[in-house]
């Protein structure tokens, strides 16, 4: 049975924990490995370590930093198929979806290592005679990452890699239910010869969090989760002083005009409603049909839902795995007898699915409620499973207005073929993440992962020109040399 490591101080150290968390396959139940969770003193070893790093590491030219990242790019390259596996084994995604996270991943080192250009200040000559003023940006120091279960690989390359590329030195905590694929990474950081302390890696859970909340030397903390522990984590780091990035939760509405293309939306909106199984915080969890139409929307929703074949993500032909744990599944089925209490119909019943030789897994199918209400909790929950309401409005801007309506701001999609429609929902519409046609708005990773209400707390979103932002301080200069010193050369 593997014992999870921490990596400290460019070492691999076991953890004093006195306490581990099994690391299960939630297809097959099996054992994977051991997780520690770790006490605070750990993470004080790991933020002593990358403070020690920090004065060599930010002296490093940039030009020379990013040499670490195009290496570490090339590894996981190398090592896609790998972790594609292991990622599936320990978080129950399929292998597309998989792959489909590294890519990601892969995608913010390549942003990343364009910082020499990124991080580059401005400046004016002569804002008064003899007198030039410019500003510069250095890094802020020690950073750390809280991570989620439900993109184990990619959220941390949200932040990391922007964070080392800037000067600074890091910490991650990765989601004790995967700390395989995390795990391995580091081990490709090994390998890459990054200096001792520059990246850190402390497994654990509530004990490991506050530790990184409260440290002193700690300076940046960016955190993906659930919205409750966002504001949790956002008001403690604050507190003490620190900068913080912190992603919550969602409930995203995706509206379908009478115009829109049905067979590609219909696709799309299945596919945003039940991939990773509905576990990612940019899944369709409404559908909101306008004028009327909502049986032919439906019909087809139907349908969709009813092909995807549920199975073990490393089988062939899967389209859809499990959720995470079993206290996930029950959470989700109890959500969706909520839904009936309070008034929904449920056309297609997702709970308790037969998969022959996986009867153990944490499986769900697809799960399609019509007529939810506005005003019960199942509209306004986060289910954070393949769980998809159905609503009908009779206009545009209804269906604006409730999309709206909601505490949350992280997607919100619009499926039409009128472009002044499109227009008018990208303007009015309270999210950060705008799709047109469009079921997953992911942002490349040039641009930030942005979020409103209650789906974000901060200012400085991951990725791109925010994460660069987020993890360096601006300084301003402003210099003369007297005149009678230039009389000397």
């Amino acid at each position: 049975m593997i014992k999870i490591q921490n990596f400290i101080d460019g070492k691999w150290v076991d953890s004093a924990a006195n306490e581990y968390v099994d690391v299960v396959n939630p297809a097959t139940m099996e054992v994977l490995a051991r997780t520690p969770l770790s006490p605070a003193q750990e993470v004080d070893d790991a933020a002593q370590a990358a403070l020690a790093a920090f004065d060599d590491w930010r002296r490093t030219p940039a030009v020379e930093r990013v040499q670490y990242l195009f290496k570490l790019k090339n590894l996981l390259e190398e090592n896609y198929e790998e972790l594609a596996r292991t990622l599936t084994m320990e978080n129950g995604k399929t292998l597309g979806e998989s792959r489909g996270e590294i890519r990601r991943a892969i995608e913010n080192v390549e942003v990343a290592c364009g910082i020499p250009t990124l991080i580059q200040g401005y400046n004016s000559e002569d804002i008064a005679r003899g007198i030039d003023e410019f500003m510069i940006r250095q890094p802020i120091g020690v950073g750390a990452a809280i991570c989620p279960f439900n993109f184990p690989v990619m959220i941390p390359f949200w932040f990391m890699p922007y964070a080392i590329a800037c000067g600074n030195t890091y910490l991650v905590k990765p989601s004790e239910k995967v700390p395989l694929t995390m795990k391995m990474i580091f081990e490709m950081l090994e390998a890459v010869e990054l200096p001792r302390g520059v990246v850190n890696l402390v497994n654990g859970t509530n004990e490991a969090v506050n530790a990184i909340l409260d440290h002193p030397i700690i300076s940046a903390i960016s955190f993906v989760g659930s919205t409750a522990v966002a504001k949790y984590v956002y008001a403690k780091a604050t507190a003490n002083g620190k900068r913080a990035q912190v992603q919550g939760g969602a409930k995203n509405p995706i509206i379908v005009l009478p115009d829109a293309d049905l067979e590609s939306a219909t696709r799309i909106v299945a596919d945003s409603a039940f991939g990773s199984a509905g576990q990612r915080c940019l899944a369709a969890s409404i559908a909101v049909t306008v004028g009327g139409d909502q049986n032919k929307f439906t019909d087809a929703i139907l349908q969709a839902a009813s092909e995807r074949i549920v199975g073990y993500g490393l089988e062939e032909g899967v389209n859809m795995g499990p959720v995470i744990t079993p206290e996930s599944k029950n959470r989700i089925e109890e959500l969706i007898t909520l839904g009936e209490a309070e008034g929904a119909r449920i056309l297609i019943d997702g709970r308790k699915p037969s998969i022959p030789g996986f009867e153990n897994g944490n499986f769900i199918g697809p799960t399609i409620l019509g007529n939810v209400p506005a005003e019960g909790e199942l509209f306004k929950t986060e289910i954070f499973g393949p769980v998809l309401s159905l609503i009908d409005v009779e206009t545009i801007d209804d269906a604006i207005a409730l999309v709206n309506s909601g505490d949350y701001g992280n997607m919100a999609s619009l499926f039409t073929t009128n472009g002044a429609a499109a227009r008018k929902f990208r303007y009015e519409a309270q999210a950060g993440n705008i799709g047109i046609n469009i079921g997953v708005a992911a942002p490349m990773a040039f641009f930030p992962f942005s979020g409103w209400r209650q789906s974000f707390f901060g200012v400085m979103h991951g990725q791109g020109r925010d994460a660069v932002e987020f993890y360096t301080q601006k300084k301003v200069v402003i210099e003369r040399w007297p005149k009678e010193w230039e009389r000397k050369f």
